[in-house]
């Protein structure tokens, strides 16, 4: 018998996880084969690579020394399918991920389109929900890639930016806030707000750089949230309120003269969109291509 690259992934999903049954969950397997593998390499290397008691599981002196090099396996298969994937265009399966909600209205369709030009034989499917659902959803193993606003702070979950957004503030044609030369976050403080809820990049985003800048987020005067970045925009047109959103998301809107869009002196929303999957998780090929050409960053073009 000789060590295979499934057994490597799965002693070192063992050992992040901390148990067997946390693992095999991870895994979609059963805890019984997941103990099966984890024996066929103790008797491979004729040692004991976890020390087992009834409450949790620890690496022994050799799954420790055996860690590092298991971690350099999965990294190098990763590295391996994104060198691949950019040489095959006849990659069959389904690209199933979770996309947070502007990303998923604005963003994503387009560059979508340009995607499954080069990748005919892959079938798109994706739930567009807010950041904090994905997150929830891929450390549940419900989804294994997602695209959201704001970036991700968890030793679990791998993060890295793919694209940049700035957001501004938007109001509707005619608003006072349209006479002055220079908007001050004191002079924005004053009206009321249509904002997203709370969880969602967008709003994330926004409360963090008025906190940053030193401004009590408790002083705006919040007339409404609502669940979509089409629900508030419909809102602020109809004079409810004033918001900070995308500024590609109101691109429409401003042609046609229904929303002005202006900056907030000393104030800039900049954000990365972010793709985010478990450290422990090896991307199906339809992921790991539809990344790699997130990595080329054609945006401009195609956008």
């Amino acid at each position: 018998m000789s060590v295979n690259f499934h057994q490597l992934h799965i002693f070192y999903t063992v050992a992040e996880k901390g148990s067997f049954s946390s693992a095999a969950n991870a895994l979609h397997m059963t805890q019984p084969a997941v103990t099966m593998q984890i024996q066929a390499l103790e008797e491979y290397y004729g040692t004991k690579l976890f020390n087992r008691s009834t409450k949790k599981v620890e690496l022994s002196e050799a799954g420790a020394a055996l860690l590092p090099y298991a971690r350099k396996s999965i990294e190098l298969a990763k590295e391996t399918d994104v060198a691949m994937s950019e040489f095959t265009t006849i990659i069959e399966g389904r690209l199933q991920l979770g996309a947070s909600l502007t990303f998923g209205e604005y963003f994503l369709p387009r560059l979508l389109g340009s995607f499954n030009k080069s990748y005919p034989n892959i079938t798109i499917s994706v739930k567009v929900i807010n950041t904090r659902q994905i997150l929830d959803d891929i450390l549940n193993h419900q989804l294994n890639f997602g695209l959201v606003e704001a970036p991700i702070d968890h030793p679990d979950v791998h993060t890295e930016p793919v694209m940049s957004d700035e957001l501004k503030l938007i109001f509707p044609s005619g608003h006072p806030l349209g006479e002055l030369k220079v908007l001050r976050i004191e002079d924005v403080l004053g009206y009321p707000f249509v904002l997203r809820e709370q969880g969602s990049g967008t709003r994330q985003v926004m409360e963090e750089e008025i906190a940053r800048k030193g401004y009590d987020f408790s002083k705006m005067k919040i007339a409404m949230e609502l669940g979509s970045t089409g629900a508030v925009k419909s809102a602020v047109e109809a004079g409810l309120g004033i918001s900070i959103l995308s500024e590609s998301s109101v691109k429409h809107e401003v042609a046609l003269g229904l929303l002005k869009v202006r900056s907030i002196d000393e104030l800039q929303f900049t954000r990365n969109f972010h793709a985010i999957y478990l450290n422990s998780s090896i991307l199906p090929l339809s992921a790991v291509s539809f990344l790699a050409f997130l990595r080329r960053k054609e945006f401009e073009r195609i956008l």
